[in-house]
């Protein structure tokens, strides 16, 4: 998959822009705030139709303007697709393969996989859980469009037990039966979605270590660790062992909405002695890993989004990522960076086909 023509219209601080990308490095070089960032979070767009920044799609639309547009030409093995997404101020977001609008963004996602590397990946070592479970949500929906319907339903019957709850402790009444009818649904979708989730990480952790291992130079060892209540009993029995505590907390308080990743340097939370190369150098070869275990499961090369990748990584990480990079065959790569010269450099060292782009 080849992004070779990207448009943007009205999106974040761009009114317009256009690009033509080599099929191989692309680089946006310039000052801090000029909006480099933004064009890398409008390739995300294409790939999963919304921010890696965690932002609305309103707030995406320029200021004073009524709408923004993400235009892309985008080569497939076979043919040429022509994505459009479109945010008005006043509708609902659109996002059209070749014309034809998506009946739901689920059906857009795993067509063109991708794979961000940013500053805020750090989030992914300091925030809570919940952070970290929707990275592994969405790792796995790009591969599986299956998994992404049980993931919904799931929420959904989480949601409504949840409310149910919460209804019987304002209006001090209770009726075990009604909660039940909402066992087998999650305990279904959610044994589905712990079965995908542990093989998932079961095939990661060791792509990891070996990136880590790599770019690190084999220094420390890391592992990526599933945790979740379902590794001790069945769905049906925590959600009975727990229904009491459920009722005085009002909600639910067991079940794969608690799983969690643990990252780990020599057997030790990272985030707890890691240091900032070591954590930044972590969270690559998480995301390296990412990309090839999509790669290998969706027989899709992912596009590399690499943002501000180079900062608070010595010239021996830098060189031995950038090894990596060549000798692995990524696909399309996309990078920003605040240095021209610094760029020029690293590219050069790749051997590939480039553009470098003055923002």
């Amino acid at each position: 998959m080849i992004i070779k023509k990207l448009s943007l219209y009205n999106f974040k601080n761009h009114s317009e822009k256009k690009f033509e990308f080599s099929p191989q490095i692309n680089c946006f070089v310039g000052n801090n705030g000029v909006g480099k960032t933004n064009i890398l979070d409008a390739l995300h767009y294409l790939s999963v139709g919304k921010s890696f920044l965690g932002n609305t799609d309103l707030n995406n639309i320029k200021q004073e303007e009524d709408f923004f547009t993400i235009d892309a030409e985008i080569q497939n093995e076979d043919s040429e697709d022509i994505i459009r997404i479109t945010q008005p101020k006043e509708a609902k977001k659109v996002i059209k393969k070749n014309d034809k609008s998506y009946d739901r963004l689920a059906d857009h996602i795993g067509y063109l996989p991708s794979v961000m590397i940013s500053p805020y990946d750090s989030n992914l070592i300091s925030d809570s859980g919940e952070s970290r479970r929707k990275f592994l949500d969405a790792m796995i929906s790009q591969t599986d469009s299956e998994y992404l319907f049980d993931l919904i339903q799931y929420q959904k019957t989480i949601q409504q037990r949840n409310a149910l709850l919460k209804y019987f402790a304002k209006n001090r009444t209770w009726d075990k039966d009604s909660l039940e009818i909402y066992d087998d649904p999650i305990t279904r979708f959610g044994t589905k979605i712990f079965k995908k989730r542990k093989e998932f990480v079961e095939q990661l952790n060791p792509i990891v270590q070996n990136f880590y291992r790599i770019i690190s130079g084999g220094k420390e060892t890391v592992s990526v660790i599933y945790e979740s209540h379902l590794l001790e009993d069945s769905f049906d029995n925590l959600l009975r062992e727990s229904l009491e505590r459920d009722r005085m907390l009002t909600y639910t308080s067991k079940g794969i909405h608690k799983d969690d990743l643990l990252f780990e340097m020599d057997d030790v939370l990272i985030k707890k002695i890691g240091s900032q190369g070591q954590q930044k150098s972590f969270l690559i070869s998480l995301k390296l890993a990412q990309m090839s275990l999509v790669k290998e499961l969706t027989k899709k090369t992912p596009i590399l989004l690499l943002d501000d990748i180079f900062d608070k990584l010595d010239d021996t990480r830098v060189s031995q990522l950038i090894e990596l990079v060549n000798k692995e065959s990524f696909g399309q790569i996309f990078i920003t960076d605040t240095h021209r010269e610094r760029t020029e450099s690293v590219v050069k060292k790749i051997n590939e086909e480039s553009i470098i782009f003055e923002v």
